[in-house]
């Protein structure tokens, strides 16, 4: 077989910069032209990459306009190494292994390029590129007769090489594919890893979105078990862009869409996927699951995760992480705001002032202190509601069905009933489990005091809608603000929706906002992201909602063997027998259970027979089998 020979330029493959355009920017720093100069730089720089014309003249034109010094090279140099591409700082073990068939051919220039290969095991005599003129510190000039200032230079270095095997060629100047038509390599690779959009342009061009994926491909060693941009994310139902940007930064392939899916869409969409991100109107059910064979987490960019079907998932080997604070403070800021708004009937005289109507009675107006609060729920929200309201004044009340430590000067009640009969105002936080559907119906408006303020946040189906309106018309409710409703849209702007409670004053209505503000969407975008990809790369399970909680250690020169099977007794016996078979060197070994599934990881020694892994995943416990390197 014939030998592989591997031939990487440097721009935009091994750097995510282009260096030309770095230097200059180095250099024009202070001149009070800068703007304008290296605007010309770039198009000069364009010209000379696409060979639009001489590259020797450009070359001259690029020298004399930005006049660079040793020191801004050195600065270049710096720069460049902090701007290695992420794929390439992983493999150094391929670089150093395969040393003697790589090389670097670019138009670029030796001074920097060579100061940031130096960490990659690279020959000098395998590094080709072009090299300044100096003359007292300054850059006056380059090597003319360099093949690599002329137009097909890179060919023609290329050619000379001789290289006895098969030569694959990476680069990201759409110009190299020359090689491979002319029969100078075997195949061309277009590098997309550093392409913000990461598409190709053009589309019957080969591509590589990373480093890994080469190696992957062509069954070279690698520094990590599967390519990331094979790891596909599907965000639905308008997540925040952080947590795109997020997974891309690890390099996943993420697909976005603004609204949310149905059970037949879903199924469609996530035949592919391995993160699935929602938030509250995508529902997870066990036929989109058995759909996805490639989902190995979901993310629920919000607080409940009633919408997913938890333990089918759990059945499936399918992490699913939340973030259970994240928007606790945007949900009880909007629920303070309407407390007060409709204690001062705030929304009802605004929409008389919008009819050119001056109402300027204080009948019916009142503060918050004093009055009394009834929370359902002391969770997350329901406890930092309570924190709030007493500082405002309220005297607060609640009832969880858990026993909760109560903050502050808070009293917890044996009952709704008890609580529904005490409080002027009562917000409504629990979560989505079937026994809270209908919670606060015709009874439980029935104990409530005569002009009672009502909020619900929580879930649409946790209110009977038509008892609410009942007690509203008759005056028992003085005010309202739902927040959640028993059927919500699909996607944002849907002009039909229809809720018996329109046309009220007195009550908000809002379109499930609670936890929509910037800042808890953000936090819940760098929260859930961040979960998962730990949970992808180490196998870690904190946070997982569904999952044994495993904390773990950084993964060093082992391989990791994360074992998802059903909890019944003999199974870590059973994996333990297979690896002592193999004589397998056990580095670490972490076990945590829950009543359905067990959670082992094993770090093994990097040396391992292979058939010791059809062995394991042939336990017939088994539901997912990982391995991590």
């Amino acid at each position: 077989m014939a030998e592989k020979f591997f031939i990487f330029d440097f721009d935009r493959v091994f750097v995510n910069a282009d260096s030309l355009y770095e230097l200059a920017k180095i250099s024009l720093k202070k001149h009070p032209d800068r703007r304008k100069l290296t605007k010309e730089i770039k198009n000069l720089i364009n010209a000379i990459r696409q060979y639009q014309s001489d590259p020797n003249s450009l070359l001259i034109e690029y020298i004399d306009i930005t006049k660079p010094s040793r020191g801004d090279v050195d600065m270049l140099v710096s720069r460049l190494k902090k701007q290695i591409t992420s794929s390439f700082l992983r493999n150094k073990e391929f670089f150093e292994s395969f040393s003697e068939r790589i090389y670097v051919v670019s138009d670029s220039f030796r001074e920097y390029m060579e100061p940031v290969l130096e960490e990659f095991y690279i020959h000098e005599t395998h590094i080709f590129g072009n090299k300044f003129v100096w003359e007292s510190g300054k850059i006056t000039g380059f090597d003319k007769g360099n093949p690599l200032s002329s137009k097909d230079g890179k060919l023609l270095v290329i050619k000379d090489l001789q290289l006895p095997g098969n030569v694959y060629l990476i680069g990201a100047n759409l110009n190299d594919r020359e090689a491979e038509k002319g029969g100078i390599v075997k195949k061309f690779f277009f590098f997309i890893e550093n392409f913000p959009s990461g598409k190709l342009p053009v589309a019957t061009i080969t591509s590589i979105p990373s480093l890994d994926e080469f190696l992957f491909v062509n069954k070279l060693p690698m520094s990590i078990s599967y390519p990331k941009n094979r790891i596909k994310v599907l965000l639905l139902e308008g997540i925040h862009r952080q947590a795109y940007e997020r997974f891309r930064e690890e390099g996943y392939s993420v697909e976005v869409t603004q609204s949310s899916l149905n059970e037949e869409e879903l199924i469609e969409r996530i035949k592919d996927v391995s993160i699935l991100g929602i938030r509250s109107r995508t529902h997870i059910t066990q036929k989109a699951i058995d759909n996805a064979q490639k989902l190995i987490a979901i993310g629920a960019f919000c607080i409940g995760t009633n919408q997913i079907d938890l333990d089918y998932c759990t059945d499936r080997g399918i992490a699913v992480f939340n973030a259970p604070f994240s928007n606790t403070r945007s949900v009880v800021e909007l629920v303070v705001g309407e407390i007060i708004m409709l204690m001062r009937n705030v929304f009802e005289k605004s929409s008389k002032m919008h009819r050119g109507i001056w109402d300027k009675s204080a009948k019916g107006c009142r503060e918050i202190r004093g009055k009394k609060l009834g929370i359902i729920g002391y969770g997350n929200i329901g406890s930092q509601l309570s924190v709030l309201a007493e500082s405002m004044g309220m005297e607060v009340y609640f009832y969880d069905i858990q026993d909760k430590l109560p903050l502050g000067n808070a009293k917890k009640v044996d009952s709704i009933e008890e609580l529904l009969k005490k409080v002027d105002v009562v917000s409504v936080h629990v979560d989505g489990r079937p026994a809270n559907r209908n919670l606060i119906s015709e009874r439980e408006f029935g104990l409530m005091k005569k002009g009672v303020i009502f909020i619900n946040t929580s879930r649409g189906f946790v209110v009977d809608i038509d008892a609410l309106r009942k007690n509203l018309d008759s005056g028992k409710v003085k005010g309202a603000a739902v927040d959640v409703f028993p059927e919500e849209p699909k996607r944002n702007y849907e002009e039909n929706f229809y809720t018996a409670l329109r046309g009220y004053e007195n009550v908000i209505l809002t379109p499930h906002i609670g936890g929509s503000t910037e800042e808890a969407q953000r936090s819940i975008a760098e929260f859930v992201p961040e979960k998962i990809i730990n949970y992808v790369n180490t196998g870690s399970t904190i946070s997982s909602v569904n999952f044994p909680e495993l904390a773990l250690p950084e993964l060093n020169d082992a391989h990791r063997l994360i074992h998802i099977h059903r909890n019944v007794p003999g199974v870590l016996a059973r994996i333990n027998s297979i690896f002592s078979k193999y004589n397998i060197n056990i580095v670490g070994q972490y076990l945590k259970t829950n009543e359905k599934i067990g959670y082992v990881i094993t770090d093994v020694s990097r040396e391992y027979d292979k058939n010791l892994i059809k062995e394991i995943k042939s336990v017939p416990e088994t539901i997912k089998f990982r391995v991590l390197y």
